[in-house]
């Protein structure tokens, strides 16, 4: 039995990256890729298989790494996701394979399935193939979004033979991928354009600056095609609701990040710049307040994360986390805002409270309650609040076609993902507010398969 230690991704170093936007981990070299993939034990049981949403045979991409067989990998991975270059750089896999590596407790450490992914990834990028097109079937399939749940749905979708086109609101296709992920997580022009030339190249066609809603309806979509798919994801931010949060500098995370990885807003030259502070203060703790604070350090601010719980109760990676405190992010736990202070119309600090942990509720979690007579102010000179964010309402303003739930979210069935009505199915962040993007990409492939079944005859 390999006994060795996991081999750790090679990173830049935290006094390099943070005056760049460069992709912080480097990946794996060939030798390293080879040792990492032979720690696999290959089980039988396969119980990191079961902890993947789209059921990526994981074992068997392995073993053709072990063999050096890198065409074999890509063939066995593309099985079940045409995305690998972008799993393996964000899936949260220390909470899904990883964590159910039977290597995690002992034996050196879980087997790095994403970084092995990734490897797989990038090589089929780099080595790409001509796709074999499926036969058209004669039916069309509209898909709105192009996040990963769409990108999912889609490529499936065309490789079933369906005549499939996705609508994007934006200039450019990817969603959350290219609007909300830093590039230095994902490489724009490296990975996610790479993958959705993927798509193209299975016949997939793409319309840009189309607001379905506005541009186009469900009703206009329902007469030119047989089934849609949904996937406008979850882009509405949420607010404190405290005294100054209309104050010239404060933004939510959601435009701060659309703005600089969408618009390219940290380049000197950039047609709509973002305004960054001297001092900005970041408020939450899950992976888009780490991506936010990583940005706005890139952009040579000093940066800190105000967090109402503790470290343990922190939503973000691991991994971002530990990146964040290396790149010099102060985190102030056990806080919570009550007021951002202004000046002449302009943020000049924020006052926040200091916060103790509760008795757990029902679910386990031990609530936040405030200090009394605990008050302390901070000087800052922008906010960023990324609190999470709900679905955008205009699909349900613009539509009496689909069931909505209360907080906005479209009723789907969790095995088919069909919605009330039978032509149009949903899935990702626009039926579970936010989520991941693995699990966004679990639901366009149950969609598309539901799709297949029913109208692929």
């Amino acid at each position: 039995m390999n006994t060795s230690p996991r081999h750790a991704m090679p990173t830049q170093s935290a006094e390099q990256r943070i005056h760049n936007f460069q992709e912080v981990a480097l990946g794996f070299d060939h030798d390293t890729m080879i040792a990492e993939a032979d720690r696999c034990l290959h089980c039988k049981n396969e119980p990191c298989r079961k902890g993947c949403p789209v059921g990526v045979n994981i074992p068997g991409f392995i073993a053709k790494l072990k063999e050096d067989d890198l065409d074999g990998a890509v063939k066995t991975i593309s099985l079940d996701t045409l995305l690998p270059a972008i799993c393996g750089r964000v899936c949260p896999q220390e909470k899904q394979c990883e964590a159910l590596c039977v290597r995690k407790a002992r034996l050196g450490g879980s087997v790095a399935i994403g970084a092995l992914e990734r490897y797989v990834g990038d090589y089929a990028l780099a080595h790409p193939t001509a796709p074999v097109k499926a036969q058209p079937n004669g039916k069309r399939v509209a898909i709105v979004g192009s996040g990963p749940s769409g990108l999912t749905c889609a490529a499936d979708c065309a490789a079933a033979g369906f005549d499939v086109t996705v609508f994007e609101a934006f200039h450019k296709a990817g969603g959350v991928l290219v609007y909300g992920i830093p590039e230095f997580r994902l490489p724009k022009d490296k990975v996610v354009a790479g993958e959705i030339a993927k798509l193209e190249a299975l016949g997939v066609k793409f319309a840009l600056n189309t607001v379905i809603g506005k541009t186009l309806t469900i009703d206009d979509l329902l007469a030119e095609y047989d089934a849609i798919f949904i996937g406008t994801g979850a882009g509405l931010p949420k607010f404190m609701g405290v005294k100054g949060e209309n104050l010239n500098g404060v933004s939510s995370a959601n435009e701060f990040l659309t703005r600089v990885n969408l618009m390219k807003a940290y380049l000197p030259d950039a047609i709509t710049p973002v305004y960054c502070g001297a001092k900005v203060a970041v408020v939450g703790a899950g992976n888009v307040a780490m991506d936010a604070a990583r940005t706005a350090r890139r952009m040579g601010a000093h940066v800190y994360i105000i967090y109402r719980r503790g470290r343990e109760e922190m939503p973000a990676r691991g991994e971002e986390i530990e990146h964040a405190e290396e790149e010099g992010i102060e985190f102030i736990l056990l806080a919570n805002p009550v007021e951002i202070l202004g000046k002449d119309g302009r943020v000049s600090g924020v006052r926040c409270v200091k916060m103790q942990l509760g008795e757990p509720d029902a679910s386990g979690r031990r609530s936040p309650e405030p200090i009394e007579g605990s008050e302390f102010e901070l000087d800052v000179d922008q906010v960023i609040v990324a609190l999470g964010t709900s679905p955008n309402p205009l699909i349900r303003k613009s539509t009496d076609k689909i069931e909505f739930s209360r907080r906005g979210t479209i009723v789907v069935d969790e095995e088919t993902m069909q919605s009330s009505n039978d032509r149009i199915y949903a899935g990702g962040d626009a039926v579970t507010g936010a989520a991941t993007v693995i699990l966004a990409m679990g639901a366009g492939r149950k969609a598309a398969a539901a799709i297949k079944a029913k109208f692929a005859q």
